[in-house]
Formats: C-alpha cells, structure tokens, sequence
C-alpha cells in the first residue's frame, strides 16, 4: 500500500507542476500588448506577411518589456514566433542584410544599462524555414596603459596603433595608482573595451545594399573614463561578416 500511495503522490506532483507550467505561459500570453503592427513581405513569396510586436510591461509605471515576441502571420495562415530577451523601446527593421533579395528582421532594443547597451538579433525567413544570423563581432580591439601617461589602443593587425595622451588624467591614474609621480606605470594594466554596443544599417551602394556599422567603447580605469569609439563597417557575404573598415574616433 505504501508503494501505490508513494506512485499515486509522485504522478500527483507531476500534474499539478505541469498545470502549474501551462498556467504560467497562459498567463504571460494574456498580458501580452501589441507595441507595432507591421506589414512587410520577410519569406519572399510575394506576400505581405503581418508581424506582430508584442511584449508585457515589468509594471504599469514601467516602460521597461519582458517577455518580448515577433509573431509573423502568413496569408495562409501559418504563423513563427520569435522570442526577444527584455529591453526598452523595442523595435523591427525590414532590410536585406544576408543579400538573398528578401527582407530580413533585424531586432533592437536598449538594455537600460549604464553602459548605454543594445540588443540585437536578425532572422530571416526564407521558404518558410526560420534562423538567426549570427551578428559580427569585432575581435581585434585591445588597450593598454604605457607610461609617461598614455595609452595604446590597437584596431586592426593590418593598423598602426594609436597612441592616445592621457596627460590631462594624471592626478586620477596617481590617486588609482595606475602611475606614479614620475609617469611610470605602478601596474600592467589594459585599457577597457566594451562589446559592440551599438549597430546600425548602412546602406553601401546600389549593387552591394545594406550592411551595418558598429560602435564599440574603449575606456581607460573606468567605464565612465571615456578614450573614445571603434566604428566598424561591416558586409555579409558567403554566410560570415566580411570587415570592409574600421577607424578610431577619439572621445572630445
């Protein structure tokens, strides 16, 4: 008896948790808005499809989304869901980045964090088969502290690095004790480089199309101790990120 009442407890658990699962999804499908309606034609038939925003609010005095989903509805009626992480002003872009001639679904929305981040994802979706587009990454960005106060700050292996002078921060790098009096570092220490932190479409030319450019942020001790940004522009070509330029721009 003991053994029955032991399989009937445990069978009973595992229903009341799998209700427990479908309650909850119920529920954040209930609460979901729709923050844009847009009409675009993303599998390449021909047809506008209608995608769907949608997102639930983390509180009424909030404008900050959790829960953020991209339901695309066909003119046959056949639907894909796209789940986003949370994030503020959500929005969908409608351009051929892959250079496949139909319309991809580039995502972005702000993390609300200090360091001024987005998120980004694109799919696309063609002959109704969905994927995602691995965004570029930019893998060559380095810095490092060199004395008499100045930093090095390396973009590219094929660049000379720039040497930025940091004279003007002395009295902050001394009391973090990065140098001494003298201008000679007390420590090895690199410079802060951010992920890219932010993307944006560019358009390249008639023949080539879209591409995107990135903004990524070097700092020196701290994320506030601004040196200066790598803008990037980038172009997908055979299912990778080809880097066509990049250069330094100094912080004012």
């Amino acid at each position: 008896m003991k053994k029955i009442a032991c399989s009937a407890y445990i069978i009973l658990l595992l229903i009341l948790d799998n209700y427990s699962i479908t309650a909850e999804e119920t529920d954040v499908n209930s609460e979901l808005e729709v923050i844009q309606t847009y009409e675009e034609d993303v599998t390449g038939n021909g047809l506008k499809e209608i995608i769907e925003l949608k997102g639930v609010l983390f509180s009424p005095e909030s404008n900050y989304y959790r829960d953020i989903i991209a339901v695309i509805t066909s003119s046959e009626n056949q639907v894909w869901e796209i789940p986003y992480m949370g994030g503020y002003n959500p929005t969908l872009k409608f351009l051929d980045l892959n250079h496949d001639k139909v319309n991809d679904i580039f995502f972005q929305s702000a993390t609300g964090g200090s360091g001024g981040l987005y998120q980004y994802h694109l799919h696309t979706l063609i002959q109704n088969k969905l994927s995602e587009i691995p965004l570029p990454e930019q893998p060559f960005v380095k810095g490092k502290f060199l004395d008499d106060f100045q930093v090095e700050v390396t973009i590219s292996p094929n660049m000379e690095p720039s040497i930025i002078n940091v004279q003007d921060r002395r009295s902050d790098y001394i009391r973090l004790g990065i140098y001494s009096e003298d201008g000679k570092l007390t420590k090895n220490i690199s410079a802060m480089v951010d992920p890219i932190a932010f993307l944006e479409p560019k358009f390249i030319s008639k023949t080539k199309g879209y591409g995107l450019k990135s903004f990524q942020q070097v700092s020196g001790a701290y994320h506030a101790d601004q040196l200066g940004t790598v803008e990037s522009l980038w172009y997908f070509d055979r299912d990778k990120w080809i880097l066509l330029q990049t250069k330094w721009m100094p912080s004012k």
